[in-house]
């Protein structure tokens, strides 16, 4: 991480749920890219994105994603961020580009008709919405209302046979249990890139079904949270 990029990083993690915090940096930073550039894990999307599909990428930032995939050939590309610094920079530095547009907008509160896309992309959008939880064990009730809010969105503005494409550094282990809900009608593949460290691209296809790993899985996770936290007993009240 250069100088430059260490001068944005928020004193506490919580503020990157901030808007405010977000106007301010976009206001003096030119790009940054969480987890790579789409260079490192474009060879994963051949077969889950195909050049003339309508995209929706959510919480874009200042990222070179949507460049990058514009200049590959991706030009029905949907841009989204709840600061509107950023919409408002992006749309004037990408004016070059027909058919790419820019949106400020809430991930949990997407103003798309049902079923109005072929891809929905996130790199590192849901990560910024945890960044506070203390356990990637067990996330608080408001941040999972949150991430359901999200993925409910996502769900309902996909096409049947769409997909929605997750990049993040969390591991299947964790990722999985927020994906792998009945109600978002869509199966969960998953593959990595990286060298070091390890990045995760989920490939969620809507109207496919769960596999039976992640059935089970649901119901694993809906069985523990039914189940009441057992009571802890000392030594001399069981006596």
């Amino acid at each position: 991480m250069s100088a430059g990029q260490m001068d944005h990083l928020p004193d506490v993690n919580s503020l990157y749920k901030d808007v405010d915090y977000w106007d301010e940096r976009y206001t003096t930073e030119q790009s940054y890219d969480w987890l790579g550039t789409f260079s490192k894990f474009d060879h994963l999307l051949g077969d889950y994105i195909k050049k003339e599909d309508s995209i929706l990428i959510l919480g874009c930032g200042n990222s070179t994603m949507s460049r990058d995939m514009y200049n590959a050939g991706y030009h029905a590309i949907t841009n989204i961020d709840y600061s509107s610094v950023c919409i408002s920079t992006m749309r004037a530095r990408h004016s070059d580009c027909p058919g790419m547009t820019w949106h400020q907008m809430d991930v949990c509160q997407l103003s798309f008709p049902n079923s109005s896309f072929d891809v929905v992309i996130e790199k590192a959008t849901l990560d910024a919405l945890m960044v506070d939880e203390k356990t990637p064990w067990k996330i608080s009730s408001q941040t999972a209302s949150f991430i359901h809010q999200a993925l409910t969105e996502i769900s309902r503005c996909l096409k049947t046979g769409g997909r929605f494409i997750s990049v993040t550094f969390a591991q299947p282990f964790f990722r999985k249990r927020l994906y792998a809900r009945t109600e978002y009608s869509w199966s969960i593949k998953h593959q990595s890139y990286g060298e070091g460290f390890e990045y995760f691209v989920y490939a969620m296809t809507k109207g496919e079904k769960l596999s039976p790993e992640d059935v089970a899985l649901e119901r694993k996770l809906k069985e523990d949270a039914e189940s009441p936290t057992p009571v802890s007993v000392t030594q001399t009240e069981a006596n």
